[in-house]
């Protein structure tokens, strides 16, 4: 294979984005649109120079593709996810992986029975130069141990128009929840990738706080960890400005991220031996103020992506940025906090998959929210991720 054919499931916001990645890349080929909404594919075709499909069986009856990359709405991830995997398709899904834990487990367990296939997720935050060298830092113990981490990712504004625009967002029954399933999965994704997953949770979860809407666009979590450590994890999208801050405190010292600067106030020495040896009983200690260097960002993090998932397709020893089997710890973090925000009480993790799917199920069952039409908004994505 020279080149990969490559199918493009789904074209609104990001799967129109999608595009244009693709046709970026050499060893790619897009030869495929597929989207229910005809007049949508046909037009999006149109434009990619490529054949429209109005629906998947369609799609992978036609045998035309090597891989597809999966921009639906999310409780689509993972029926069509199988269904590649069945085709014998390569499969790089949009974010989340699944609405649940227990969906993303049937998407792993697909993808299992076809281990010739790769499976990807598009955690392009992953790419992120600074993410990158704060993974390193913690990696090598820059921080000594870590004691408590904060997060408070508040810069996700979403207008009424936003919520609007499509019958689908912001239901139960559409999207299957809120700021934790649309917006927050790359930094859910990344709270456990620099982290590990907490071993209980205790959420404040509002519903419809800022919005017009049934599902959560405010949440507070507490989250403790194995080895004791804790950790507080705060997001919204109904503030304005709003702030993307991440503090990493450990016994070398205090990590601050924030505006793109990492800052790193270092310890002399280690803060647990200093607690337990020094005579003082109102100490202080040296402390060094440092600007941690850090490549500059390309600007490219989707399209890196895609462009590693081809090579990935063309060579079995290429490794993803992110695989697909690793969704299902944000998905699951996040179902935590849902859980016991909406429950009033303390979640463990791993969770009770059958709980959440019952809430889930009861949510749906039980909405007497009435969506209005959906509405043509103005969409510019360039002030968002």
């Amino acid at each position: 294979m020279d080149k990969v054919k490559v199918g493009i499931i789904g074209v609104g916001n990001m799967g129109s984005g999608h595009i244009g990645f693709v046709k970026n890349i050499p060893e790619a080929e897009l030869v495929a649109i597929c989207d229910i909404d005809k007049a949508k594919a046909d037009a999006k075709a149109a434009e990619a120079g490529c054949k429209a499909y109005y629906s998947t069986d369609e799609l992978f009856a036609a045998k035309a593709v090597d891989m597809v990359i999966i921009a639906v709405p999310h409780y689509s991830h993972t029926p069509i996810t199988i269904q590649a995997f069945e085709n014998g398709v390569h499969v790089l899904c949009e974010k989340p992986i699944a609405v649940t834990k227990s969906d993303a487990q049937k998407m792993i367990d697909a993808h299992a029975k076809h281990p010739e296939l790769r499976f990807g997720l598009v955690f392009q935050q992953r790419t992120n130069e600074a993410h990158k060298k704060i993974k390193k830092l913690i990696e090598g113990g820059e921080f000594g141990k870590i004691v408590r981490v904060n997060w408070i990712v508040t810069d996700w504004f979403r207008s009424q128009s936003y919520y609007d625009s499509g019958t689908w967002r912001a239901t139960w029954a559409g999207e299957g929840g809120g700021v934790l399933l649309n917006q927050c999965p790359h930094h859910l994704d990344l709270f456990q990738w620099f982290f590990g997953l907490p071993v209980k949770v205790r959420s404040s979860v509002s519903i419809g706080k800022y919005h017009d809407i049934e599902v959560e666009d405010d949440v507070n979590t507490y989250c403790e960890f194995a080895d004791g450590s804790t950790g507080n994890f705060i997001t919204s999208t109904g503030e304005f400005p709003g702030t993307n801050r991440l503090e990493i405190m450990g016994t070398r010292g205090r990590m601050v991220f924030e505006d793109g600067v990492i800052r790193f106030r270092r310890t002399e020495e280690d803060v647990n031996h200093f607690c337990r040896t020094t005579p003082e009983s109102f100490p202080s200690m040296t402390t060094w103020d440092i600007e941690v260097p850090y490549k500059k960002d390309s600007g490219n993090q989707h399209q890196n992506v895609v462009a590693a998932f081809v090579k990935a397709v063309l060579d079995p020893k290429a490794k993803l940025v992110a695989d697909g089997e690793e969704g299902i710890r944000s998905v699951e973090f996040g179902n935590a906090m849902l859980y016991s925000g909406l429950k009033h009480e303390d979640v463990a993790i791993p969770m009770d998959t059958a709980k959440y799917d019952a809430m889930l199920q009861e949510l749906i069952k039980n909405s007497k929210f009435v969506k209005k039409e959906a509405k043509v908004a103005i969409v510019d994505m360039s002030n968002s991720y």
